[in-house]
């Protein structure tokens, strides 16, 4: 069996009970943490360790989807934590600019490992698939295939071509529904809840809805086009699938 942990779901910023995006994804032996955004890792640290982890995957740079990473940092660094490997962390290249600037130097406890189109990392029995998608920035969306169980997640995008093929038949679809009209780079709920009907996904979970949106609602809406299962990310949830 594999599962999601919900650990964030506000966009662009946090709020009160809602951190930004953020999901721990358990299966096939391994734990990895999918996005870092603000308020994240207090809630990755109900469920798990940074010791534990096997890896991060960050879908791009914003500092919704990324912004505690450098929080990880500082408890790895100087938070007394058992000692571990550095931990690998996989993300867009400019990663290690970005981290080289905020730092004044590369970390010695972050494994950084620059993802491309096609992208795959094998950890244990998980299989990490990275497609490069649409959001106006170098942006992928994630397959995780364990043991014929498939979870997809849109990171942040417009509908196009590869993230079609990242959904394909998926047990679980996590799609972001942060705009309420069409945009070059996010999905509304009406595309998200299409894009799970037309590659046959077996449930959709909705994230990531911007302010101009109540997430129950881009939900209802999402569900009016899917007739699967659909539901609503929740801080703090787990769903197996």
């Amino acid at each position: 069996m594999s599962a999601l942990t919900v650990l964030g779901v506000a966009a662009p910023y946090p709020q009160p009970d809602r951190p930004c995006s953020g999901y721990l994804l358990r299966a096939g032996g391994a734990e990895v943490w999918v996005d870092a955004g603000p308020g994240s890792l207090a809630e990755l640290l109900r469920h798990t360790t940074l010791s534990e982890l096997d890896a991060v995957w960050l879908s791009h740079l914003h500092l919704d989807h990324m912004c505690d990473l450098l929080n990880a940092y500082y408890a790895l660094s100087y938070g007394e934590l058992p000692a571990r490997a550095p931990l690998p962390v996989y993300a867009p290249a400019a990663l290690a600019e970005r981290l080289v600037g905020f730092f004044g130097g590369l970390t010695d406890v972050l494994d950084l490992r620059p993802l491309s189109d096609g992208h795959v990392v094998e950890l244990g029995d998980l299989r990490l698939i990275s497609r490069a998608v649409e959001h106006g920035c170098d942006a992928y969306a994630l397959r995780a295939e364990f043991g014929g169980q498939v979870l997809a997640y849109s990171g942040d995008c417009a509908p196009c071509d590869a993230l079609d093929e990242v959904a394909a038949g998926a047990d679980l679809l996590l799609c972001e529904a942060n705009d309420p009209q069409p945009t070059p780079v996010h999905h509304t709920p009406g595309q998200a809840g299409a894009l799970a009907r037309r590659t046959g996904v077996k449930h959709l979970v909705v994230t990531h809805v911007g302010p101009l949106l109540d997430p129950q609602q881009a939900t209802a809406e999402a569900s009016e086009v899917f007739d699967g299962p659909t539901t609503c990310a929740a801080v703090g949830s787990t769903i197996s699938y």
